[in-house]
């Protein structure tokens, strides 16, 4: 998901808050494993995505600092372990770095800076996943589904561009074990977010979806070495969870329960996103609420997910979960609920979750930054409090603390 410019903290105040220490970080374990679905979604287990960074772009072409964070460090892959969280999504834009047909040879130079970051994860003991991001944005680029839809060649040409790009990216980590997930597209739409021509098709962007899937997981198992049995992730449709129980097939594989759903989770969008309203739950005030998306739409939903896939043996993450920072202590206590909620409520499902961080200090729409990109720092007390919040939701243990104790401790 793309996100707007914000301004960094002041330097004072991030030396104020300094990140933890590299020995705790080596404590993480690094290697996705599980014999069942949930066990291979607790291995994944509370993630953080690298936003606004690899998957910005200007002009047609991808570039990190374009959307205004400064360049990605060692630094701050370190500290996102250190922190608590055990998974790095990387979102990547290949836009600009990409040859013609039939090749579609990429560039050696962007190929070069996404293996440093990944190899950077996994020196912090971070799984990490790689995608293809925005070349698929509202069907304004290569990967249109729009198009793919409505023309037989349009769709034939994606495929092949697909197929040749992917095989690329497995051929150069087909030496990278169990702790790195390829995750196919993020949110495949024609504009209308869920809302367009897709209601209207008779399924046929779904049925381009699904076999856009399939060319991925082809491309990535014949391309040899340890991709042969990958954990490798399919998006359903925009990433909506209703659309993807409803729509996505399960692509074939020949390897044996590696193949994951990765749906994204921002409900109610005008609490965690836009900020029209600025408290959430059983205890907001109503006039400060959205009407849907509290505790009980939120469990249904979950619930829903996992009976179609985590019950069915087929494991499950949010590539992206979110809500903007607020500008005053109540609501911000509101935002720390949320956070320590929908982590516990992922975990207590069976699903792995992964926090939008785009890297942005402000408050209101946007503004869902936690670390400084230059030197991961966390931006201010309020990213430390709800990455405390997060990672206390998914991690602890403790029998006493439950989804109804975190319900019972909603502020007031």
């Amino acid at each position: 998901m793309k996100r707007l410019t914000g301004i960094a903290a002041g330097i004072a105040m991030m030396m104020s808050m300094c990140a933890p220490s590299q020995k705790e970080a080596t404590t993480v374990k690094s290697v996705i494993n599980g014999e069942s679905s949930r066990s291979i979604a607790q291995s994944i287990g509370i993630g953080w995505n690298l936003g606004n960074q690899l998957d910005a772009y200007k002009d047609g072409v991808a570039e990190e600092t374009s959307w205004g964070n400064a360049a990605c460090t060692q630094a701050l892959i370190d500290s996102v372990a250190a922190a608590g969280f055990s998974t790095i999504r990387i979102p990547i834009t290949w836009l600009g770095h990409v040859g013609e047909a039939p090749d579609y040879k990429i560039e050696s130079r962007w190929m070069e800076r996404i293996a440093e970051i990944v190899g950077w994860a996994e020196e912090a003991g971070l799984k990490a996943i790689i995608n293809i991001h925005h070349d698929g944005a509202d069907s304004q680029h290569w990967l249109n589904i729009r198009e793919a839809a409505k023309s037989d060649s349009a769709n034939q040409a994606i495929e092949q561009q697909i197929a040749a790009m992917w095989k690329q990216i497995a051929e150069r980590f087909e030496g990278k074990g169990d702790f790195l997930i390829f995750e196919a597209f993020n949110e495949i739409h024609d504009g209308g977010w869920g809302w367009g021509e897709n209601r209207k098709d008779d399924g046929r962007q779904y049925e381009v979806l699904n076999h856009w899937n399939q060319v991925f997981v082809d491309a990535v198992r014949s391309s040899g070495g340890k991709n042969i049995d990958r954990y490798l992730a399919v998006p359903g449709y925009v990433t909506n969870p209703s659309l993807t129980i409803e729509h996505l097939i399960m692509p074939r594989d020949t390897a044996e329960n590696k193949i994951i759903v990765a749906m994204h989770y921002y409900d109610p969008f005008d609490y965690t996103l836009s900020d029209k309203y600025s408290e959430w739950g059983h205890t907001a005030d109503k006039e400060k609420a959205d009407k849907y998306g509290d505790e009980e739409g939120m469990k249904k939903t979950f619930a829903k997910i996992r009976e179609a896939f985590v019950d069915k043996g087929i494991a499950v993450y949010f590539g992206e979960v979110g809500c903007v920072r607020r500008d005053n202590e109540r609501a911000e206590s509101f935002r720390r609920y949320y956070l320590e909620y929908i982590a516990k409520a992922a975990k207590e499902n069976g699903l792995a979750m992964i926090y939008w961080d785009n890297g942005y200090s402000g408050a209101g729409q946007e503004q869902s930054g936690l670390f400084d990109r230059s030197n991961g720092l966390f931006l201010n007390d309020d990213a430390k409090e709800a990455t405390q919040a997060m990672t206390r939701g998914y991690n602890e243990e403790n029998e006493a603390y439950t989804l109804e104790s975190i319900y019972d401790g909603a502020p007031l």
